[in-house]
């Protein structure tokens, strides 16, 4: 490829067809690609375009699935109706008006993160650009990070990156978070999120985290960095132009004693094969942070045990630390990359059971709805009835941690809300206690 000098392409580019090797594609799939691409965010960089993805094996290839639009993203309805729209002639109105239109119907802020999440000020107005689900994490998301290197298609925040100001979430001003966190002793953990957070540049970032390192911040004991830089833009640590001082950064947070997490997402062994990748991931261990990896489970991409135990088994030989595997949140084109919870549970099982105990630490299949994170823990039968045993391992209501409850055994079942109780039960405890649907957003 051409050095590290970063490039990326955009839905315009998908128009104008100056993607390497889009070209190569069937006329009827690229035309489907830029039908999509009108409701959902695209963006790619040549690094993904060219070390990531097998031209040879597109469509199937893993990445390429993971980051270009696909045929059957969207409902057949809105795609028939996008395309009647862009052949009749209509005006940018009138085709904005019916992208806004299918937008809303795709869940944008999925587990009340646009609302149940959202902390109040004295006044009782919303603090944008923060997110307070759990008592002791704080979330936040700064301006300058609301965008990645590239985007996954299948990802949660996928609202974050459309051209509309009224699905997004981002705070313009570090002080923000550290008012907040003035008035909350209580919170040990702050996730900077986005986008992705190491778009900013070292300047902005030390902005936001080193006044974190004063006295008066002492019970903030962990920060967590959630980025996706580490496979699909390594040269963030290596040669970009402040590199070396992000580095020095985390250097710095860590002597000064506090927990530096990197939260790296991870969806294929693919990933972790680049020379430039594992360099990154040596020169950021080699600060003091642990990074730490979680990915969801999607169809096309990673539905089959064995990528994820060549994964983690990866992950752990380079001093990663498998953390989380999701299930793929009930927003975007989740249609497309959903596949039944049980099957989440066979294939993690299988997964698990490839792999010692140091890439167990992989908690899953896990998911996030408004009332917490929720593990399928197994399938077995109790009384004569069979069942799917969960339990949340972080619930909005500490009290509910690790609690475990029983969902009649439904093999098609994709999410928590299509999930019903076992043995009669009308509801699940925590419907009866909060009154919130399971997923409900």
């Amino acid at each position: 490829m051409s050095g590290s000098r970063f490039e990326v392409y955009t839905r315009l580019d998908l128009e104008r067809g100056r993607i390497p090797y889009f070209q190569r594609l069937p006329a009827e799939q690229r035309f489907a690609m830029r039908v999509i691409a009108q409701v959902l965010p695209f963006r790619v960089n040549r690094y993904v375009v060219e070390e990531l993805i097998d031209w040879n094996r597109v469509p199937d290839d893993p990445i390429f699935q993971l980051t270009f639009p696909q045929p059957g993203m969207l409902p057949p309805e809105d795609f028939s109706t996008l395309i009647a729209l862009l052949y009749s002639g209509a005006s940018r109105a009138e085709i904005t008006a019916k992208v806004q239109a299918i937008r809303q119907n795709l869940n944008p802020h999925p587990a009340g993160q646009f609302d149940l999440n959202v902390p109040r000020d004295v006044w009782g107005n919303p603090i944008q650009g923060l997110q307070h689900k759990y008592r002791h994490t704080v979330l936040f998301f700064p301006s300058r990070g609301q965008t990645c290197h590239s985007y996954c298609s299948f990802c949660f925040r996928w609202a974050q990156f459309v051209e509309d100001s009224n699905l997004r979430m981002a705070c313009r001003e570090a002080r923000v978070l550290h008012e907040y966190l003035r008035c909350h002793p209580e919170v040990s953990d702050v996730l900077i999120t986005g986008g992705d957070p190491m778009v900013m540049t070292a300047k902005h970032l030390e902005r936001l985290l080193l006044p974190l390192l004063a006295p008066e911040f002492e019970h903030v004991q962990s920060i967590r960095i959630g980025t996706k830089a580490l496979s699909f833009w390594p040269y963030r640590f290596l040669t970009d132009r402040d590199a070396e001082e992000v580095l020095k950064l985390f250097e710095k947070v860590v002597r000064k004693g506090k927990h530096l997490a990197i939260m790296a997402h991870y969806n294929h062994f693919r990933e972790l094969e680049p020379e430039p990748a594992r360099q990154a991931i040596a020169r950021v261990r080699a600060t003091g942070a642990v990074i730490r990896s979680q990915g969801p489970l999607l169809a096309h991409v990673n539905d089959d045990p064995l990528v994820w135990a060549k994964l983690w088994q990866a992950q752990v030989r380079l001093g990663i630390v498998p953390y989380y595997l999701f299930v793929a949140r009930d927003t975007g084109a989740v249609r497309y990359f959903e596949l039944p919870l049980v099957r989440a549970w066979e294939i993690y099982r299988a997964a698990v059971q490839q792999i010692s105990g140091l890439g167990q630490t992989a908690r899953g299949p896990c998911l996030s709805v408004a009332q917490g994170k929720v593990e399928i823990f197994g399938v077995t039968e109790v009384g004569g009835e069979k069942v799917i045993g969960l339990r949340f391992l972080k619930a909005r209501d500490s009290t509910w941690d690790l609690q475990p409850f029983f969902a009649r055994f439904d093999p098609q079942a994709t999410w928590l809300d299509q999930l019903r109780p076992a043995f009669g039960e009308d509801r699940f405890f925590f419907e009866a206690h909060q009154g919130l649907a399971g997923g409900a957003s």
